[in-house]
């Protein structure tokens, strides 16, 4: 186990304490520096906090957000952190330094609902202790069944409260991704053969990106929003191609007897990671403006599914050894780590939780998991069956 002081090196962190009301006033904690163990896959070990004041639905949310976000509850004297704050009226919440005894954050909210105020101070915790990206007021997308043949899409906090319908197709949707954090893209089989989509969120307005001949399916957007990879059979082989979003520029990346599948994308846009049954089935790379095709060398089975994780260290794949198993590895190839049985794997933004599928098929569920420790918690199912979710970004 290694042992890091998180400085320049790391992460040198500074924690400026703010009102909490009038009645507070105004102060400024010191700097301080948190001294974080890391794990031998390189992430940080969950820090030791402990949480007292809430009540209710806000202590519960509070423990299921902080608990993705690289935390662990114990008592008073095992914490780094005491966490205090109460819910009476508005959300007011303290992070206390347990060595020093220093306030390092203090916010009230009272804008928004207790769950949306709860979700708001999580990820400020999160944020100013481990120096990751906060994930408690993002989103997902998933496919929800209704029957055969019969799906839609939905829109839902990160663990899965207020699922809302996005299509109302009345047809067969997948592969949903996300444009942005405002607009998706999909497949759908609206129109007779599945052609790709995207939605803008909030006004409804869909547009066309790929009605090419054959099947268009598994779009995946570039992280910098400009363009999107598809699988098409419009030459009577499932190959990648790119284009911008709006569908400009179609250009093809692969041109093999095999199929191709399940393409994403690395941080930087640059790269595509998909799935290639041409050579030996396999995870493969290619430079999304073209080239030469690289294997990421995995040692397993049919892989299918990537995902990359945003910081840009792991890919996320399923391989099938039996059941359906999900396993990470660098994004560079090397050993490969089973975290969960499980599929459709889909990093959250901080790069440390997944959210994934998981049961027989038409009876799916959804499922977060924290990728260092394992802790699962599956979610609450919308009409038959779940799959295919997408974190945003």
């Amino acid at each position: 186990m290694k042992l890091f002081v998180i400085n320049s090196l790391c992460l040198t962190l500074a924690f400026a304490t703010s009102s909490l009301g009038a009645e507070a006033g105004r102060s400024t904690a010191p700097d301080i520096s948190i001294i974080g163990r890391y794990d031998s896959m390189g992430f940080l070990q969950p820090i030791p906090v402990t949480i007292s004041g809430f009540t209710g639905e806000a202590d519960s949310i509070l423990r299921n957000d902080l608990m993705f976000m690289g935390f662990k509850f114990v008592g008073p004297t095992d914490a780094r952190f005491l966490i205090t704050g109460n819910n009476a009226g508005r959300l007011e919440g303290r992070v206390i330094d347990q060595g020093t005894k220093a306030q390092v954050l203090g916010r009230a909210y009272s804008n928004g609902t207790l769950r949306q105020q709860v979700h708001a101070f999580a990820d400020e915790v999160a944020t100013n202790l481990t120096g990751l990206p906060g994930i408690a007021q993002t989103k997902i997308v998933y496919k929800a069944e209704a029957g055969l043949g019969r799906s839609e899409l939905y829109i839902a906090d990160f663990d899965g409260f207020g699922p809302v319908a996005a299509t109302r197709d009345g047809s067969i949707v997948a592969s949903p991704c996300w444009l942005g954090r405002g607009s998706i893209v999909y497949s759908s089989y609206k129109l007779g053969n599945p052609y790709i989509f995207s939605q803008d969120l909030s006004t409804g307005t869909r547009r066309t990106v790929s009605r090419q001949p054959g099947d268009n399916y598994s779009p995946a957007v570039s992280p910098d929003g400009r363009r999107v990879a598809m699988i098409l059979n419009k030459n009577g082989s499932p190959d990648l191609y790119v284009a911008s979003i709006d569908g400009t520029g179609l250009t093809q990346l692969t041109k093999t007897r095999e199929a191709e599948s399940s393409p994403c994308w690395s941080p930087d846009s640059r790269t595509i990671c998909f799935v290639s049954r041409d050579g030996g089935p396999g995870i493969y790379t290619i430079p999304a403006s073209g080239g030469t095709r690289r294997r990421v060398s995995t040692g397993v089975g049919i892989c299918t599914e990537p995902d990359w994780s945003p910081d840009g260290r792991w890919i996320a794949f399923t391989v099938q050894r039996g059941a359906f198993e999900i396993c990470i590895v660098p994004a560079q190839g090397g050993g490969v780590y089973t975290v969960v049985q499980g599929e459709d794997p889909s990093w959250a933004p901080n790069s440390r939780a997944v959210i994934f599928s998981v049961g027989p098929d038409h009876a799916k569920r959804l499922s977060l998991l924290d990728v260092p420790t394992k802790q699962v918690k599956t979610l609450a199912r919308v009409l038959e069956s779940n799959s295919q979710p997408s974190w945003a970004k």
